[in-house]
């Protein structure tokens, strides 16, 4: 009895063990089928940073894990932050006008990168656009789609079967004859998308075509030393003469606006409404994931007074988050990060429902804005540029007014920003890589965003006893009527917080042997007046009118422009420079009226007005301009 029992006891404690080391084979097994999963599914997150041959840092640059969609740019300091799975081996590096790097990621978490200037396929490009039969499926993606664009006289300028960009024409302004007309006029611009894109070119090895060279947006991208507004109106104007650069005959006048600084903090609150592009045709590096990480700066800059609802549109419009407040930075940002790219563009159903929602969260008093990202290729619902002018126009009256940011590359629609933009009051700019960015959305945040005054527009008297002729460079787009200037019904340019406008005026003094087209005499009209002798001493009247940003009746400012002009080595900084930039878009034009203008002359005037350029934006240009005389210089061999 006593034995049966033991051996009950040990049958029944074996059992126990067995079910317990069971138990423990089964968790055993499992934590390794665990470890198994765990190291062909975790991710890790590789970091580093992107220099050029000089080790300066390349913001921009696009990184993608090789075979598939996984990406990222880097920042305006060079750096840049990817997640990978463990089946990640190659990371691509690639940036218009560098070789494309293929670096292996091995067990590496930092991969710092040293791009190489594609030097080779710029020459490759210009074989290619000169005709000459090369096989193109050899030549890297970006110089086969920079090849599609070229300089007039240097290489072909479209193919139509590869670039789908739109450009409205420029028909530049000639000389006007003092006599017949004594009056230009027209609505100032504080767009700059014009110089950014035409970097975006010249850094992918090409030239721009002549119709997205608009001068007067490649002067205002610059900042120039105007005083600091006093009194009553909310800016200050600057006046300079001096003999014109590329014509010693005639002279330069350069008129500048300076806008009234607001501090952000005491900026009133802003109802923005973010209208993101997600179709298809923004499923590039350079658009949908540079446009993230760009409104990322924008939503660093928001408080808590501020408020953002977010808008897509594809094949159709939908609302991705409801009026959310600025200090929720992580619930936006959650938001904008999720977005994908695909499908049509329903660009018009977008804009309804974006000035929709800015509508029902109007703020009186307030900044009610829509933000457009989008490369503006609408090809769904209302989509030509009268229709969408037609649209903007019938909702800017109600108080939203409308940004517009430029991206990508191939399929530009600057003809349909630059409309949306004009008529809905607001700015427009192009976003070619992170840095530009960050001064759009940061630097210039409060320019960009606050208006401190509307409906700005210029009228110049000319004195025929002291001009001959005169010419505005740029602002084609912009001109006016002489009896708009009076009309307060006539729309006119906005002026944002700390904004610079500037203006240049090649002038033929009066006397002068210059054969300048002109009319005959005016039968019924005298020669000259007594009121012209009076003020034989002022070589011109510059008048403004504006509204204030709730006003709806314009006020005046009028000032006389006496003083002589100088030799240009003797000016200041501003109008050397200034002039430098118009001579630079004169030469990318080919226009007629450059003179003698070079690039070499243009370059040496730039350097010598430098300055102490903080952001080295001038230095910049001065980069480009070299940058187009080697291309010239590779294009003649």
């Amino acid at each position: 009895m006593e034995f049966r029992a033991s051996v009950h006891h040990i049958v029944k404690m074996f059992n126990q063990n067995f079910k317990i080391m069971k138990n423990s084979l089964t968790i055993f097994a499992i934590m390794i089928l665990a470890a198994i999963l765990i190291a062909f599914t975790e991710s890790r997150t590789i970091t580093g940073i992107v220099v050029d041959e000089q080790a300066r840092p390349l913001p921009g640059v696009t990184v993608t894990v090789k075979g598939t969609k996984t990406g990222t740019v880097t920042d305006i300091n060079g750096n840049y932050q990817i997640t990978v799975d463990q089946n990640a081996t190659i990371l691509m590096f690639s940036y218009i006008g560098y070789e494309t790097a293929e670096v292996k990621i091995g067990d590496r978490n930092i991969i710092n990168v040293t791009m190489q200037s594609a030097a080779l396929a710029l020459q490759e490009m210009v074989v290619v656009a000169y005709g000459t039969k090369k096989d193109r499926a050899s030549a890297s993606e970006p110089a086969m789609a920079a090849a599609d664009y070229a300089t007039r006289q240097h290489f072909q300028r479209y193919n139509n079967n590869f670039n789908t960009e739109g450009y409205a024409a420029v028909n530049e302004n000639g000389f006007r004859n003092v006599r017949n007309n004594p009056l230009s006029t027209f609505s100032i611009d504080v767009d700059n998308a014009s110089y950014s894109n035409i970097r975006r070119f010249i850094n992918s090895g090409v030239l721009p075509p002549p119709d997205a060279v608009r001068i007067e947006e490649m002067i205002n991208y610059f900042r120039y030393d105007y005083p600091e507004p006093r009194g009553e109106h909310p800016f200050s104007v600057y006046t300079e003469l001096a003999v014109c650069p590329w014509n010693k005959k005639h002279q330069l006048l350069q008129i500048g606006l300076h806008g009234m600084s607001i501090d952000k903090s005491s900026l009133p609150p802003s109802n923005l409404v973010f209208l993101i592009d997600v179709s298809g045709s923004m499923n590039y590096p350079n658009k949908l994931p540079l446009l993230k990480s760009a409104f990322g700066l924008l939503v660093n800059e928001l408080r808590s007074e501020d408020r953002v609802a977010i808008v897509v549109y594809a094949g159709a419009a939908g609302l991705v988050l409801e009026s959310t407040p600025g200090n929720r930075k992580e619930v936006i940002m959650n938001a904008i990060n999720r977005l994908e790219a695909g499908g049509s563009t329903a660009g018009g159903a977008g804009l309804k429902l974006a000035y929709l929602e800015a509508s029902k969260n109007f703020v009186k008093g307030g900044n009610n804005r829509i933000i457009l990202a989008t490369d503006g290729d609408f090809n769904v619902g209302e989509s030509s540029n009268g229709g969408m002018e037609r649209l903007v126009e019938e909702n800017r009256e109600r108080g939203v007014v409308i940004t517009v940011l430029g991206f990508g590359m191939g399929n530009i629609k600057d003809d349909k920003m630059e409309i949306i933009a004009d008529k809905g009051n607001g700015n427009y700019s192009y976003i070619d890589n992170l840095q530009e960015a960050r001064r759009v959305l940061v630097r210039e945040f409060g320019g960009t965003l606050f208006t401190i005054a509307r409906d700005v527009k210029f009228q110049i008297e000319f004195n025929p006893a002291r001009i001959q002729s005169y010419r505005l460079i740029g602002y084609e787009n912009r001109l006016l009527n002489d009896e708009d200037f009076n009309d307060d019904t006539k729309d006119a340019g906005e002026m944002g917080s700390g904004h610079n406008v500037t203006a240049l005026y090649e002038i033929v003094p009066a006397g002068s042997d210059d054969n300048i087209p002109s009319v005959d005499p005016l039968k019924y009209q005298s020669a000259g007046s007594a009121r012209e002798k009076n003020f034989s001493e002022e070589l011109l009247t510059i008048k403004l009118r504006y509204k204030k940003p709730d006003g709806y009746t314009s006020m005046l400012f009028e000032r006389a422009v006496k003083e002589p002009g100088d030799e240009i080595e003797e000016a200041s900084e501003n109008l050397r420079f200034a002039a430098a930039v118009a001579e630079f878009g004169m030469v990318l034009r080919e226009s007629e009226f450059k003179g003698s203008s070079t690039l070499e002359g243009a370059a040496r005037l730039a350097a010598s007005a430098r300055g102490e350029d903080e952001d080295g934006y001038r230095s910049e240009m001065i980069r480009l301009i070299n940058t187009v005389k080697d291309m010239r210089l590779l294009s003649d061999k």
